[in-house]
């Protein structure tokens, strides 16, 4: 088992200059030790509903209330959220998803170290034809590797993914090699548990991470809820 740099064609080259924005990043750090509360906000503000700022304030009192814990990062990631709302639909869509990438990244190194953690990767198996489509996050550290597929919300689960992951899970396991495959999903439980219960592609062995078990990325203690 090894792996290899994606192919760089035109849609990757146009998608890395939406993961280097600075609006990602920053995103991605103010999410990376938000409350379950406003990493839920953040998603229901970053999916581009047409709603008043004053609004999203009463309808998360949780967040914005005066009891609220850390107001600061609550309105940070609110403005920079907005940033993303406010953009239009294909630019969005694109920024969430690599938002939800860069946050993956942040909260895995955590755990695991910078340098063990890459993006867009291929994992390449002998007499294996090599997949196309590379993992959005793999972690490289012997013994202890990772592949991870990065989504913003539930639908992007399907069974091509599923499929795939699992793939690579077996060939690591006929190298007698252990990978960990899994999806980290920017959504809640409920609605990946549903989608999940629609595919017929075997996930048995595959990790789904959603917004209440993030902080498990990291080698913390995830989210009640």
């Amino acid at each position: 088992m090894r792996f290899q740099d994606a192919a760089r064609d035109a849609r990757a080259i146009v998608y890395a200059g939406i993961q280097a924005d600075p609006l990602v990043a920053r995103l991605a750090a103010l999410a990376a030790d938000a409350t379950y509360g406003q990493r839920l906000m953040a998603r229901a503000v970053m999916n581009g509903e047409s709603t008043a700022p004053a609004t999203w304030r009463v309808i998360f009192p949780t967040v914005f209330g005066p009891a609220a814990p850390d107001l600061e990062r609550a309105e940070a990631l609110f403005a920079a959220s907005l940033e993303v709302a406010e953009r239009g639909e294909q630019v969005r869509s694109q920024f969430r998803g690599a938002f939800v990438e860069a946050l993956s990244q942040v909260l895995v190194a955590r755990r695991t170290g910078d340098a063990a953690v890459r993006r867009e990767r291929r994992v390449l198996f002998d007499g294996v034809a090599s997949e196309i489509h590379p993992y959005d996050l793999t972690v490289e550290k012997a013994g202890r590797e990772e592949a991870w597929d990065c989504k913003w919300g539930a639908r992007g689960i399907n069974a091509d993914v599923l499929n795939q992951l699992d793939d690579a899970r077996r060939h690591a396991a006929d190298e007698e090699r252990s990978l960990r495959v899994g999806l980290i999903v920017f959504d809640v439980r409920t609605s990946c548990a549903v989608r999940l219960s629609q595919q017929t592609a075997p996930r048995q062995g595959t990790a789904v991470v959603t917004l209440e078990t993030l902080d498990a990325l990291a080698g913390r203690k995830a989210t009640p809820g």
